[in-house]
């Protein structure tokens, strides 16, 4: 956002539904709701606050949201101004256009905030109003701020949540919830990595500079002692993006690593693993998903470790081991996560046939827990509306 004032385009005739995804994963998933309503609606109009995906789908984007998404409390302040001057022009544009339907995507910051102000100019249905508001994929109420579910049921008319056991945590509400499937499963993302008995090591040490560089040296000493007891497998370390790669390749250097032993790539170009050292982000699931077995590896500052103890109430880091209420993915977090224990792991998992039919199970498992029937897409929640 440059600071500018924002003018949203004028769509052509009336519009039925209007998407709001604020960051590149949100704008990939509302990207295939919008190919599934044309499929199921020739004549539908849709616009959308988003990003290239969306626009691509064929939604008229109206601002491209995803290019300002930020992180961190300064990066926050520091756009301030332009949020709440697109916020004000986004309410006025569907006051004026009254769509059938606004879809909020993830980005709970911005997107609640933007059902309240909808309710409160008696805009949407919860005001008084004509129209409706879907939110899709929950804020992780299961972790922290529990409280937010009530003012959720008061400003949203239904919501799509992505983990089964989401549903309960708002079973004392009236609002009307629906498990619509993991994208994960939907949109067939374990190909960007794949399980390979005879495939690679692979290291996932995060997409966050600050934990990547705790992270990512206990990965690098499993490796070498891996090698030093006989190991003989390739390894490739994949970074979402250039800032992450500059960080691993010093972690590298600073710990005398052979470079013929590992390759460092980006998430894009995938890898076919015999087992994985995952941080327990998003990509732990896709690992998990595509059954390859493995652990989960964290460290964290101590502060980070003892506030969240006190903030956050999960049993597991990793989504995988949540999703399941059991542990898929053995978890060594802090001291725990040390590299001697790491290494036998690794072996472990490459030599025995029963550990990796183990694992293979549970994959399954959880591809059948994060699938759902046609009759529950977001696509089809939207019928009703439409």
């Amino acid at each position: 956002m440059s600071g500018s004032p924002v003018v949203l385009p004028e769509p052509e005739g009336k519009v039925d539904v209007l998407f709001v995804a604020g960051e590149h994963s949100g704008d990939q998933h509302a990207a295939k709701i919008v190919r599934q309503l044309f499929d199921q609606h020739l004549e539908i109009s849709i616009s959308a606050i988003g990003g290239p995906a969306l626009e691509e789908a064929g939604a008229q984007l109206l601002h491209d949201l995803t290019k300002s998404s930020v992180v961190g409390l300064v990066e926050v302040l520091k756009h301030y101004g332009d949020f709440k001057r697109l916020f004000e022009q986004l309410l006025n544009w569907v006051a004026d256009k009254q769509p059938k339907v606004v879809v909020l995507v993830d980005y709970p910051g911005f997107n609640l905030r933007f059902a309240d102000a909808l309710k409160k100019r008696g805009i949407s249905r919860k005001g008084g109003g004509q129209v409706a508001v879907y939110q899709y994929v929950s804020p992780q109420i299961w972790a922290w701020k529990a409280g937010r579910r009530f003012k959720m049921a008061e400003v949203l008319d239904e919501l799509g949540v992505i983990f089964p056991f989401e549903i309960d945590c708002y079973k004392d509400t009236r609002l009307p919830v629906h498990f619509v499937g993991h994208p994960f499963v939907r949109e067939n993302y374990e190909n960007s990595v794949s399980y390979d008995p005879e495939g690679q090591l692979l290291l996932l040490p995060g997409s966050r500079k600050q934990a990547v560089k705790r992270i990512f040296p206990v990965m690098v000493e499993t490796l070498k002692l891996y090698r030093q007891q006989g190991g003989t497998r390739g390894c490739i370390c994949l970074y979402p993006e250039e800032g992450i790669g500059e960080v691993l390749e010093d972690v590298l250097d600073s710990h005398g690593i052979d470079p013929s032993w590992i390759s460092v790539e980006p998430v894009e170009n995938g890898a076919r693993a015999c087992s994985v050292l995952t941080s327990s982000g998003t990509m732990s699931l896709n690992c998990a998903l595509a059954g390859i077995p493995g652990a989960i590896v964290y460290r964290a500052h101590p502060l980070t470790v003892w506030m969240g103890q006190r903030l956050v109430k999960i049993d597991w880091l990793g989504i995988a081991n949540l999703v399941l209420g059991r542990e898929l993915y053995p978890e060594f977090l802090q001291k725990a996560a040390n590299p001697e224990i790491l290494a036998q792991h690794l072996s472990s998992w490459i030599q025995d046939p029963c550990l990796r039919e183990a694992f293979s199970k549970g994959a399954e498992e959880l591809r059948e827990s994060l699938s759902s029937s046609d009759a529950t897409t977001v696509a089809s929640r939207l019928e009703q509306y439409l």
